[in-house]
């Protein structure tokens, strides 16, 4: 398999992964430490991290810091207890992020979605972008959305706000460093078993989902094929149903229907004719 020249410059160089100790997080940093990176690894769980510290035999290559994602004052005492661990990080992943749902009435459930979902990722682009812009070898920077960000269906809308506002701003980032050695990537899981989505030691995975492992693996073959929109499948939703269902949501403002038309009632049967003839 082709890799990205971040992995092959891997060695001795540091990933730095926010949400780091369990699910999705935690198998991109073995990805990371098969390619003989070090690891800092990010999480608010300090139990979980001392675990997923043990999963590399608590190995002086693999170091771990409790924080809030969502505190700004916290990012620039990370910074420095990593790269005097470490030194620079080249390859920066800002996965923290939490699933919470309430009312309309509720704004202290947006204000926390919004701080660790959005601000979390705004706090760690501000803290590592500058030391990232200074490094000649290639670095990476690894942002993780939702489908429901891209899609926004109804049920949540403080979280489908808060990741379509990161597609918006890892989009932006992209293009702002095209001409740098700085790669960016936006990791859109599908259904994925993870402690966010419901998994746990005691259950068993779906049929229908993936394992985090599985997710680390499609970013690392998309990111060798230097695809920033890494829409990962399941084993329920195929690539081409992605799409489809993507293409009908814009076409709720090219065809001036209403928001959100997939799930009215009037428009459902439509869209289901419509994405059963499309061939994407």
């Amino acid at each position: 398999m082709s890799l990205h020249p971040v992995f092959k410059a891997a060695n001795s160089a540091t990933a730095l992964i926010t949400g780091g100790a369990s699910g999705v997080g935690l198998a991109v940093a073995k990805l990371c430490h098969k390619h003989g990176m070090k690891l800092a690894l990010v999480d608010r769980n300090t139990e979980a991290l001392s675990e997923a510290r043990s999963q590399f035999n608590n190995g002086s290559d693999t170091r771990t810091y409790a924080m809030d994602v969502s505190k700004i004052d916290e990012w620039s005492d990370l910074r420095a207890k990593v790269e005097m661990d470490f030194g620079q990080v080249s390859f920066l992943m800002l996965n923290a992020g939490i699933g919470l749902k309430s009312g309309w009435e509720d704004t202290e459930y947006f204000h926390k979605i919004m701080d660790t979902n959005l601000f979390g990722v705004i706090n760690g682009i501000s803290t590592f972008l500058p030391s990232l812009r200074t490094q000649s070898q290639p670095t990476s920077i690894v942002i993780t959305g939702s489908k429901q960000g891209i899609t926004n269906p109804p049920g949540n809308p403080a979280y489908n706000a808060s990741k379509a506002a990161i597609k918006s701003i890892a989009e932006h980032l992209s293009y702002d460093l095209r001409a740098t050695p700085t790669s960016v990537h936006l990791l859109v899981p599908g259904w994925t078993f993870t402690g966010l989505t419901g998994g746990g030691k005691t259950k068993n995975k779906p049929e229908g989902a993936w394992t985090p492992e599985q997710v680390a693996d499609y970013l690392q073959q998309k990111m060798a094929e230097e695809v920033f929109y890494v829409i990962c499948p399941d084993n329920d939703v195929t690539v081409e149903k992605d799409r489809k269902r993507m293409l009908w949501s814009v076409g709720d403002i090219l065809n001036e229907r209403p928001p959100l038309s997939r799930w009215r009632e009037g428009y459902k049967d439509d869209a289901e004719e419509w994405m059963a003839k499309q061939k994407v």
